[in-house]
This record gives C-alpha cells, sequence and structure tokens, in this order.
C-alpha cells in the first residue's frame, strides 16, 4: 500500500530535501549516515514496492501527476511522459540503461567552440561512477565497450541475457562495421550481495516499477539506507517557496502545502532543491524577495536557461522468418552502440546512441499499435498480428545542444499557494535536428543489412529532461557551482540532470546519481562552514 504521511513532521530540521526521486535520496542516505537530520518532502503519494504493477495503464500513476506543466516551442519536449510522482521520481519508472557520459561530454566548448563546459572533468566524476555502480549493483561486460575509459571499473555483474530481437539486429550493426554490446543496465542479472534484491525475470514491465526489486529504483537502493539511519520522508507535500535571510545569502527554510492545501513552514539549516528538471527552477523563480527580485540564484537571467532533451530516432522492421522475441528482455535495451561527438553525421554535430532491442508490449505509448499510429481497422490488425512476434525495435539517442533561448519559465497560470506553474520553451537547432535526420538515414541502413523486412523510421520523438540550472565555474555564466551550490546563496543546493551542462546521448540517470554522491560528501566535509 501506498505509505501512510509521517504522524509528526518536525517544524525544523538540519537538512530539508525537496523531492524524494534519485538525487534527493541519495542526499538523504549520505547526510544522515553522518548523523544530520534530514527532511524530504514529496509532492506526490509515498509508494512502495507492493503498490508497483505490471500494467501499462497503472504505470501512467507513476507520472507527474501534480499541477500541470505546459510545453511549449517548435520541438515541444515530452515532460508528461520523462517526470515522476511519488517516492521514488522518475527513476521509479526508468527503464535502468545506465551508460556513463563520456570525457568529451565534459569540455565540448573548450574542444569544440559549442554548447557550455562543465566545472569539472570526467576524471574528477569517474571514482563516483564506480562507487555508485557498486552499491546499486550494473549489470554488463565492459570488455565489449571499446568506447569505454579504460580506467571504469569493471561491471560488478554479467550482462543481462540477450534475446532474438537484438541479435538479429546487431547483424546490421556488425555487417556495416559498427561495434555493439551487451547494454549496461542498473538490473541484477544474478543475485547481488546481502540486499535481498531478486534477479530479472525478462518480462519486460520495467516502466512500471519494478515489484521484485532487480531494476535499481530509490525505493530499493537509496531511500532505505536514508531512513536506516533517521530520514523522514514525507508524501503529498508541495514546496511552493524557499525563504532566505533578510541579505538574501542564506536559506532559511521553505513553505510547503499539504494534500489538503493547507500550508506549512519548514526551516533548515541546509537547503537542497532535487524537485526535477523542471521544478527546480520553477520553485526558484517563484521565490522572489526583496533580495531576489527575479527568483532565488537569477542575478544573471540563467535560472531556467540551457533545458536540453534527447531526440529519439525510432526505428522498425520485420524479421518474418524468425521469432524475434520482443516480448522478452527489458523495457530500456538489450544491447547498445555509441558515435561520439567528433566522429562525422553528415556534418551535423552530437553524439548518437543507438537503444537495440527493447521489449514491445501490444499497446500503450511505446507498444507495437503505437509504432503505426496512422492504421486503423483491419490495417491495424493484420500489422499487429505480424509483429507481436516478428518486429525488432532500436532508438537513436541524439545530442541536444545547450541553447540559452531553450529554458523553463513561468507561465500565467496560478498553482499551489499562488505559485506560477512552469511553461517549458524548446527547439532542437540545426546540430540536433542534423543528428537525428543522419539517425533515420543510418538506422533503416542498419535495418536492411540486418535483413529486416519493409523497414521504417517513425516520427521523431524525445526522452529525457535536462539542464535549466546549469552548473560552472562562475556566476555570470552558470547557476550553482560544479558541487550544485547556488552561487548567491551559500547553504542552497541543486541536484539532478538539470545542473548538466551538456547532454551527450547518455540516459542521464547514472551521472545524476554519481554527481549527487559527489555533492552529498561535500556538504559533509564542509558543512561547518556551509551552515556557519
Amino acid at each position: 500500500m501506498v505509505a501512510a504521511p509521517q504522524t509528526t513532521i518536525p517544524d525544523e530540521t538540519d537538512v530539508l530535501i525537496v523531492g524524494a526521486g534519485a538525487a534527493g535520496c541519495v542526499f538523504a542516505a549520505v547526510l544522515a549516515q553522518a548523523g544530520k537530520s534530514v527532511l524530504v518532502l514529496e509532492a506526490g503519494p509515498g509508494w512502495e514496492d507492493e503498490d508497483l504493477i505490471s500494467s501499462g495503464i497503472w504505470s501512467r500513476k507513476l507520472r507527474w501527476g501534480g499541477p500541470s506543466t505546459i510545453s511549449t516551442g517548435e520541438h515541444p519536449a515530452g515532460v508528461g511522459f520523462n517526470s515522476g510522482w511519488g517516492f521514488g521520481g522518475a527513476a521509479l519508472h526508468h527503464y535502468g540503461t545506465w551508460p556513463r557520459m563520456f570525457p568529451g561530454d565534459f569540455s565540448m566548448a573548450s574542444d569544440h567552440g559549442k554548447g557550455l563546459d562543465w566545472p569539472f572533468s570526467y576524471d574528477a566524476l569517474q571514482p563516483y561512477y564506480d562507487r555508485v555502480q557498486a552499491f546499486v549493483g550494473i549489470s554488463g561486460d565492459s570488455a565489449a565497450e571499446p568506447w569505454r575509459p579504460p580506467e571504469d571499473a569493471d561491471y560488478p555483474l554479467p550482462p543481462l541475457a540477450i534475446f532474438n530481437q537484438a541479435r538479429l539486429i546487431a547483424k546490421g550493426f556488425e555487417k556495416l562495421g559498427l561495434t555493439t554490446a551487451p547494454s549496461p543496465m542498473a538490473i541484477l542479472s544474478e543475485p547481488y550481495g546481502d540486499t535481498g534484491r531478486e534477479p530479472c525475470i525478462y518480462d519486460g514491465w520495467c516502466d512500471a516499477g519494478c515489484p521484485i526489486g532487480s531494476l535499481a529504483n530509490p525505493l530499493v537502493t537509496y531511500m532505505p539506507a536514508a531512513k536506516q539511519h533517521g530520514a523522514l520522508f514525507q508524501s503529498r507535500a508541495m514546496v511552493t517557496h524557499i525563504h532566505t535571510n533578510a541579505k538574501g545569502d542564506t536559506a532559511t527554510g521553505a513553505d510547503y502545502v499539504d494534500e489538503a492545501s493547507a500550508k506549512h513552514q519548514v526551516k533548515a539549516k541546509l537547503v537542497i532543491l532535487a524537485a526535477s528538471t523542471i521544478h527546480n527552477p520553477a520553485i526558484l523563480l517563484n521565490s522572489v524577495s526583496e533580495a531576489h527580485p527575479a527568483g532565488l540564484g537569477n542575478r544573471n537571467d540563467l535560472v531556467g536557461r540551457y533545458f536540453m532533451t534527447h531526440s529519439i530516432a525510432p526505428i522498425y522492421g520485420f524479421f518474418d522468418d524468425e521469432d524475434a522475441e520482443n516480448y522478452l528482455g527489458v523495457t530500456g535495451a538489450q544491447m547498445f552502440n555509441v558515435s561520439l561527438k567528433d566522429e562525422p553525421k553528415d556534418g551535423a554535430f552530437g553524439a548518437l546512441q543507438w537503444l537495440i532491442g527493447p521489449v514491445v508490449k501490444p499497446n500503450d505509448l511505446l507498444g507495437v499499435a503505437m509504432s503505426r499510429a496512422d492504421l486503423f481497422g483491419k490495417d491495424l490488425e493484420a500489422f499487429m498480428q505480424r509483429a507481436t512476434r516478428h518486429m525488432g525495435v532500436m532508438f537513436g539517442f541524439g545530442e541536444d545542444i545547450p541553447q540559452f533561448d531553450n529554458r523553463v519559465e513561468l507561465s500565467e497560470s496560478l498553482g499551489p499557494d499562488g505559485t506560477r506553474l512552469p511553461r517549458v520553451v524548446h527547439r532542437f537547432d540545426a546540430d540536433g535536428l542534423g543528428v537525428n535526420t543522419y539517425a533515420n538515414t543510418l538506422g533503416l541502413s542498419i535495418m536492411v543489412a540486418a535483413g529486416a523486412n519493409d523497414p521504417w523510421a517513425a516520427p521523431r520523438a524525445s526522452a529525457h529532461l535536462i539542464g535549466g540550472t546549469v552548473m560552472g565555474q562562475a556566476a555570470e555564466t552558470s547557476v550553482a557551482d560544479g558541487y550544485g551550490q547556488v552561487h548567491d546563496v551559500q547553504n542552497l543546493f541543486l541536484a539532478g540532470p538539470g545542473l548538466f551542462p551538456t547532454s551527450g546521448s547518455s540516459n542521464p540517470n547514472f551521472t545524476n546519481h554519481a554527481i549527487s554522491l559527489r555533492a552529498a560528501e561535500y556538504i559533509v566535509e564542509r558543512w561547518g562552514g556551509l551552515t556557519g
């Protein structure tokens, strides 16, 4: 059952964390273990493992269920599908595809004169990647990845099983001289330590959560560790404003509204905003005061700027003489391929990642029927009969170059406690569109080389929510420093993929965990200076 709200919620705490998703739970675990009192306020329900049901219809409950977000621009981002709602956040329904970002993702402006640089190198994050993967358990084959930095620790578990769909498509890559490898997945291929989590049973319901705990969602990784050390988690508590002292350089706490719309206030020595890529900037922009007339951290009009997503090139084909076993496996990918930024793509610039052989169910957004949304009646029935055992699928994830005008801003629509609701404005630039076009062309060639019949490319889609509160070296060019510390407020930290200055083409959750662990330990080491 959904966890009942805490019976007693303190009105004062050492650490207030906004959001019980992946980043919020990492911070809660580290800071609670360090002896700090930690309160986590989550806008959505208090999900528990037994609430997770293998159903495409039910899985929609795990998406954002609060006040609406408007998605606009020439190429609107898929906000609803990529957001979370309740304990675990978006990581509760994520697919467990955990590639790392690459060294070149951290120095794009310096190397190529495009986009932004991170305030640290890949080398600074590498040990945190290693520690996170050892804690959660990642299945993969390090030796099969030629693009992998040699200093990275090997995956702690062997790769997940490979079924016929991925093997068939991989032949097309091979014929074109392209390498594939088992996808690194935060899903257990075998029992792992004393976690009590079960290995994957390959029924492909990752999208609806994972009730056996094979997939590393926060309910089975960092949240239990946080609770073990005394962290409190409060559901149905939507934070609306962050308060500061009169000077504006120190956060003092936050307002939140409960399920009955009653308003409450919590005082804190240190505040961590880990709500989401959309709601972190929205809370900052709504936190207007005399010291911060444009919103917290927004002295240079950077809060909400450089929002990014990934373009998706969905590629399909039929293997009519084979049982593609497309109903077996995981929702994310069985195999993957990476093309780094400096590899040619018909004149376009940007990284590209192929995720090969995800499970496809008969219906729902990523299902068989929706792969041909133009078909109806008997045509759809014939297509479904053919596709449910013979269709092969892969998705090309293209990099989105950071642009100042892609942003999260406030709309005129009002939300809880008089706040203004967020609006996302997004368009792909010429490089982003070019990488997506290149992916469509290449993907169809791969399917033909694999022997697939009647291959087709579905319309462009998008995945993941990145940027909007980017980190950097200076307040003039970023919202926060390399640890997520807001430049203008010493004890206010931001967390999540909203900090990323670039998107790369890698799924963001592994990197999200790594930067969160790094920042949480920084806070512990410097606690007195941050809160004194």
